[in-house]
């Protein structure tokens, strides 16, 4: 989900943040203060409008001991160059999170319980197809219907990527997974250069996948064509046939209205990817494991 290119960003925006935090090495005041205390009653979100920073707002609300707690947004970019800050320091940080997320094949953290679910539970990535799609394109509508991976494996390409660009990332996963690729594929006849319109919103868990998906549809000679849009356009465009498929939706929460608005107009092929997750997420050497650990605010 989200940007890449984050470090570029994050140098100018993180500028815009700051914590009040402490850890390891800091001054006898600061080793005093509780963990609280030493991140300011402050979490460090990101853009103002996504649905992430909805949660975290309610859970400011759901729960009593974050009385008087603030969450900080500016961007994605900001965020992770704050969190970066703050690892290289061992110092305490708070973040609001999601999985699949390169920051999790970069760092070692951790998901906060969340016993008030103010987060929602574990959500699957979805494929959905325009109605046709089998009828007309045999082959691709198999292997979309078979494509399936791991958090891990969508964050390895999402990793890669913030060194080179997407389109080589995934080359290189397929390289390292063709025995997976092969899976997809297998007994699937070759087409000779049919066209396919894939869609996907511009986040960079959906880009890892649809390149991924291009690969494998190219490997049988499809012409696959991949189209940034937003989540709303992903399944007007699928319902509307004006795309072929999706591997983009998060369900059942995140893209849940826009699935109800449209379903019976498109095609349901299932998960391609199972753990998809948004929650609190803090370094695994900070010594809390659920929201409800911190102190309201004095």
């Amino acid at each position: 989900m989200f940007n890449s290119n984050w470090k570029k960003i994050g140098m100018v925006a993180g500028l815009s943040l700051s914590l009040v935090a402490a850890g390891c090495g800091q001054d006898d005041s600061q080793e005093s203060q509780s963990v609280s205390e030493q991140l300011d009653y402050t979490i460090t979100g990101i853009e103002a409008g996504a649905g992430i920073t909805k949660a975290t707002d309610r859970a400011l609300t759901d729960y009593e001991n974050l009385a008087g707690w603030e969450q900080t947004n500016s961007s994605t970019g900001a965020m992770l160059t704050e969190l970066e800050k703050a690892i290289d320091n061992e110092e305490p940080i708070v973040v609001a999170g999601w999985t699949p997320h390169f920051m999790f094949a970069e760092w070692d953290l951790k998901y906060l319980e969340d016993p008030e679910g103010s987060f929602g539970g574990e959500e699957y990535l979805a494929t959905i197809a325009r109605e046709g799609l089998e009828e007309d394109m045999p082959e691709a509508y198999t292997i979309l219907d078979r494509i399936y991976w791991e958090p891990a494996d969508m964050e390895s390409v999402m990793l890669a990527a913030q060194e080179t660009d997407f389109a080589e990332a995934a080359q290189q996963w397929v390289d390292d997974n063709q025995e997976t690729v092969s899976e997809w594929t297998e007994g699937v006849e070759d087409v000779d250069g049919t066209a396919i319109e894939l869609v996907h919103t511009p986040w960079d868990s959906e880009r890892a996948s649809g390149h991924v998906a291009r690969i494998a549809l190219e490997q049988k000679g499809y012409d696959v064509k991949l189209t940034p849009v937003d989540p709303a356009i992903v399944f007007q465009s699928i319902a509307e046939g004006d795309a072929d498929a999706s591997l983009a939706p998060w369900m059942p929460a995140t893209h849940g209205p826009f699935w109800d608005e449209h379903e019976g107009e498109f095609l349901d092929l299932g998960a391609n990817l199972d753990g998809a997750k948004i929650g609190l997420v803090v370094p695994s050497y900070m010594e809390v494991d659920s929201i409800e650990d911190f102190e309201p605010a004095e």
